[in-house]
């Protein structure tokens, strides 16, 4: 029987807990951005709606590299939540809890991890059934220290630190047990992009993937 997408998405993040941000520029550029990601060992990847070459990428990398799931990140609106999903996204992250959004994504059976920074995002998060959060900006939020803090009363919420994370300090954020796995753009450098270099793009996930085994054992 085929995996449900939350359930592929759960096992391909124990097998490797990082989510690189894919930054679009251009289609191609992504689409080789991304299999560079995969040969690194990274199959869960986010195409966050930044540039005006987004919507197009997404749709091109979903199709173009079926062997990773991919999702678009940065979606702010309910109208945002659907277009992605009809480019074919497999997952929504937000930046900030915005209840259309968790809403499209609900009806379409697509997780969704919108983000919060503070106990009232997350209760608020909470009370909308998800028990999956983004923490944005994790390094200005509190980090670690606040994730322990915050996990000590939603003993049941799994967290994706995103913002200021990076090979430094991406073990001190996974060795955490309410971190689900953490997101990233140190990974997707714009100037190896700019260059073409993808190799160091495969380098920096295979790093990041040797980080996560040996922070999570």
């Amino acid at each position: 029987m085929e995996l449900s997408i939350a359930a592929k998405l759960d096992q391909r993040l124990e097998k490797a807990p990082v989510v690189p941000l894919v930054v679009p520029a251009d289609p191609q550029s992504s689409i080789e951005t991304a299999r560079a990601l995969v040969a690194g060992g990274l199959t869960v990847i986010e195409v966050v709606l930044r540039t005006t070459a987004a919507m197009e990428a997404l749709e091109q990398i979903v199709s173009a590299v079926p062997e990773a799931t991919i999702g678009a990140g940065t979606v702010l609106s309910d109208q945002q939540a659907r277009d992605v999903l009809q480019a074919g996204a497999q997952f929504i992250v937000s930046p900030g809890l915005y209840a259309p959004v968790v809403q499209v994504a609900q009806a379409a059976k697509v997780p969704v991890f919108p983000g919060v920074a503070t106990a009232s995002e997350a209760q608020n998060a909470w009370n909308m059934g998800l028990r999956t959060l983004k923490f944005f900006p994790a390094s200005l939020a509190g980090g670690p220290a606040m994730l322990k803090a915050i996990g000590s009363v939603f003993g049941d919420v799994k967290f994706m630190p995103t913002g200021g994370v990076s090979a430094a300090n991406l073990g001190d954020y996974l060795a955490l047990p309410n971190v689900l796995a953490c997101g990233g753009s140190w990974l997707t450098p714009k100037s190896a992009i700019a260059e073409g270099n993808y190799n160091v793009i495969t380098k920096l996930a295979a790093e990041a993937v040797a980080i996560a085994k040996q922070s999570r054992g």
